[in-house]
């Protein structure tokens, strides 16, 4: 399983929210970049960056997308990205991947432009669930019913969908495992990357057994739970 570190900015700053909110915001840097660039520097081989800004509004920030790129990091990028010619562009600038949760939740048709642009390989559905709804435009909306959202994604010829408990997100008090299972159950033949909780190597551990592709930690590495290279070797 892969570890894959979170980098979320908001006002140009590395924050964290708690369970999706913005007004629950802890500040941890002001540079994302070299945020990005020291969990690679740590062993991370990608990492998992989202514009919290661009996601809660749809505009997002293609110069961070720049950046990253020219800084020669390894990243995928989210937030905001709700036409074809934003995932065209953000694949552009240097994006390894591009996560969709607005277009994978609600519009197919989009979707299926953003295939056709870049390639079900460079896409990650963000499936972000809140009382077993997956929600877009920045965990804002009603959502949708999470058994009729992850076949359909499978349908459509996506390849890889990540998997967030919004109510554990930013909390470190231990991932969904039952919403975890149950996407798993849904859609088996997607590649699932989990999200959401973590917050000891205990819970690694767990999820390393589980058959997920990879996991993002996010506050837990921000506020020196453990290391990038204790928790690779925890999935190990």
């Amino acid at each position: 399983m892969e570890l894959i570190p979170a980098v979320d900015v908001l006002d140009g700053k590395v924050v964290r929210l708690v369970r999706g909110r913005y007004d629950q915001v802890t500040v941890y840097g002001d540079d994302p970049v070299a945020q990005a660039r020291d969990w690679i520097a740590q062993g991370a081989a990608l990492v998992h960056v989202v514009d919290l800004a661009g996601a809660r509004d749809g505009h997002p920030d293609r110069g961070l997308w720049e950046r990253l790129g020219g800084a020669g990091l390894r990243f995928e990028i989210g937030g905001g990205v709700r036409r074809a010619s934003d995932a065209a562009a953000a694949v552009a600038a240097g994006a390894e991947r591009v996560v969709v949760g607005t277009a994978a939740v609600w519009d197919r048709p989009t979707l299926g432009k953003m295939i056709a642009a870049v390639g079900a390989e460079r896409l990650v559905a963000a499936i972000d669930v809140r009382g077993g709804r997956a929600a877009g435009a920045g965990w804002l909306d009603a959502g949708r019913d999470l058994g009729a959202v992850l076949p359909e994604l499978a349908g459509a010829g996506l390849i890889r969908a990540l998997v967030t408990g919004i109510s554990r997100d930013g909390t470190m008090e231990g991932p969904d495992v039952a919403l975890l299972e149950q996407a798993a159950s849904l859609a088996p033949e997607l590649r699932l990357i989990a999200s959401g909780g973590v917050g000891s190597l205990a819970d690694l551990e767990a999820l390393g057994g589980m058959p997920f592709e990879g996991v993002i930690v996010g506050r837990a590495l921000y506020e020196g739970v453990f290391t990038v290279t204790e928790a690779l070797a925890a999935l190990r």
